[in-house]
């Protein structure tokens, strides 16, 4: 044989080295400076993930393996570690599905191309990302004896498009329902893999979102579902960080502590990174003996304190809607769903109040709602103060033609409108969400095109699990190609109808005013979820109670509540606002008065 034949011959047949993934990640894996921590990945940090990573290593016997887990105990940082050992040490195909191809994007170059710069293990084995060689590019990374192929759940042709030895399934529970049509992501990922059985390792791992209908959980339940166990340093017995045994004194949640149920023993944040490293996973599950399951909440991160995630529980605990976004990514646990249950209307229409003229002292943040229809356009106000506290301040139906211009011009002048303040202010509509989607779209294309500067958006809605209330960006793939933001509007709402039961004022709960008739509130409550099966998974969506009933009054909240979150993902701090607008100017001070309207008014 020709030597350099030869000797590629032998490589191919040599057997992987048996080396565990975090020894591999100890020895090679570094940091990049954009890390919290850069420099050496030490697995002694998070010792947790020890056997995780192990569990992902060829010489194991599980083929799947489930890490379902709370914010900030880095599952992802494990997974980059096993493409790194694969690129190294095991080569073959590997597949990573993201939600999106817009994640996958911002993936490769957030942590990809990072994780290979930095490892100088990995720096020769792949092409430099700013050659122009083709195996390397957003979606592709070619090395000696494999490739990495990267693509989003939303893609059915990424899915299908080559067998695959490893599969990386990130944030499964924020892929959609359906991939273009032909079927559920996961099960078109996992079908990649059906010529390498016996040799395959599939990883999963998420937040979990609402049960009964998250993939992860469903996942996690099939494993043999190991907790982690940490010894009492007083008694030496073993159990998990829950949140049931987080305590703390009356009104000090910033002394939040770990107590031993078995003694009774105190345990202190500084002497968790002890608890970890004396720790281990214990199953609690047979399983099927190729699933091993991991559960791990954001109680054990280091990067996370028990008493930051205790003060977050006193904020968040009586708002449903936040509540159900701690359980899900501190404690890494499913969500019971109660937004789909039936709201009625008369409860709440008998919570009316009166404010007066002015506008109600919390509200810091006006934002509007506008859906278009055959004869009339429906327009609806609403004002935030802190938390997301919620006021109905206005709620109009305009009639006449949405295919002429009188009719834009007069939804014109109400965007206009502006609405006196008992802190001497006049407060603006600050955004706008138009519902495109529906009647007259080129006309609601032309009217938000010359306003984008006071940010009147287009939007379009879209149900369907797996879609942010406000993307990252718009689209201009649109016939006005001006920017049009799609809305996931099931996830608002979810939100919506769980604050709707909340009777107290404070975070999230809606107030209305005495002149909402009963109609607007039938309509408020028109909707309901409803399940249906398709090819054996449960899909969620909203629908209208009764065919035919009007849910104009829901939509235009919906589309409010919408252009409050476009405000946020551009750098508003509620909270801040609230605090601003607070400082009342003196009857006397005229002056100061006017250049805080001026100023408010500008924005």
């Amino acid at each position: 044989m020709v030597p350099d034949i030869d000797l590629a011959w032998r490589r191919g047949i040599r057997p992987e080295p048996p080396v565990p993934v975090s020894d591999w990640a100890d020895r090679h894996r570094i940091l990049p400076p954009t890390s919290a921590e850069p420099g050496r990945w030490r697995t002694d940090r998070t010792p947790y993930l020890r056997e995780v990573m192990d569990a992902l290593s060829t010489a194991s016997p599980y083929e799947r393996v489930v890490l379902m887990k709370g914010a900030q105990t880095g599952g992802s940082e494990a997974g980059l570690n096993w493409l790194g050992y694969i690129i190294q040490n095991a080569p073959g195909i590997a597949m990573l599905v993201m939600p999106s191809l817009d994640m996958v994007r911002r993936n490769t170059t957030v942590r990809i191309d990072p994780l290979i710069e930095a490892t100088p293990a990995l720096r020769d084995l792949v092409a430099s990302p700013r050659s122009r060689d083709a195996g390397n590019s957003l979606f592709r990374k070619s090395f000696p004896g494999g490739q990495l192929v990267m693509t989003g759940a939303n893609s059915a042709v990424g899915l299908r498009s080559t067998p695959v030895r490893y599969l990386f399934l990130d944030e499964v529970d924020g892929y959609p329902g359906d991939a273009d049509g032909e079927g559920d992501p996961v099960d078109l990922a996992i079908q990649r893999t059906a010529t390498f059985r016996g040799r395959r390792k599939i990883y999963m791992v998420s937040t979990p979102t609402l049960k009964g209908h998250s993939r992860i959980e469903a996942a996690f339940e099939q494993s043999d579902r190991r907790l982690y166990h940490v010894p009492c340093l007083h008694c030496g017995d073993m159990a998990p960080i829950t949140w049931a045994r987080i305590r703390w004194p009356e009104g000090r949640r910033d002394q939040a502590h770990l107590v031993c149920e078995a003694c009774g023993g105190i345990h202190h944040e500084h002497e968790k990174p002890r608890l970890l490293a004396a720790g281990e996973w214990r199953a609690t599950a047979e399983g099927d003996g190729r699933t091993t399951g991991f559960h791990l909440s954001a109680l054990y991160s280091p990067w996370e304190t028990w008493a930051e995630i205790a003060a977050e529980h006193g904020r968040v605990r009586k708002d449903p809607a936040r509540l159900q976004v701690w359980v899900n990514t501190k404690l890494g646990e499913s969500w019971e769903d109660q937004a789909g249950d039936t709201v009625p209307a008369d409860p709440l229409m008998a919570r009316r109040e009166d404010w007066g003229e002015a506008l109600p002292a919390s509200v810091a943040v006006l934002t509007a709602g506008v859906d278009v229809q055959g004869d009339r356009i429906e327009v609806q106000i609403l004002g935030w103060g802190r938390d997301e506290e919620a006021w109905v301040i206005d709620y109009r139906v305009l009639w006449g033609d949405p295919s002429g211009p009188r009719l834009w011009a007069d939804l014109d002048m109400v965007l206009q409108a502006t609405f006196p303040h008992p802190a001497g202010l006049d407060l603006p509509v600050r955004a706008a969400a138009i519902d495109t989607g529906g009647h007259h779209t080129k006309m609601a294309y032309e009217f938000c095109r010359t306003r984008l500067a006071r940010r009147i958006w287009a939007i379009k809605g879209r149900g369907g699990p797996g879609i942010p209330v406000w993307p990252r960006r718009p689209t201009r793939t649109n016939k006005g190609k001006i920017p049009l933001f799609i809305v996931g509007v099931d996830a608002v709402k979810d939100s919506v109808y769980a604050r709707l039961r909340l009777t107290e004022p404070g975070p999230g709960a809606i107030h209305f005013p005495r002149r909402l008739d009963a109609d607007y509130f039938r309509q408020l409550t028109a909707e309901r979820v409803v399940t249906r099966f398709e090819r054996g998974r449960p899909i969620r969506s909203w629908q209208p109670k009764r065919d035919g009933e009007r849910n104009e009054a829901l939509d235009t909240f919906v589309y409010a509540h919408a252009a409050l979150h476009g405000l946020i993902s551009m750098g508003l701090r509620l909270n801040e606002e609230v605090e601003g607008v607070a400082v009342t100017p003196t009857p006397t001070d005229a002056a100061a008065a006017g250049v805080i309207r001026s100023a408010w008014l500008r924005r």
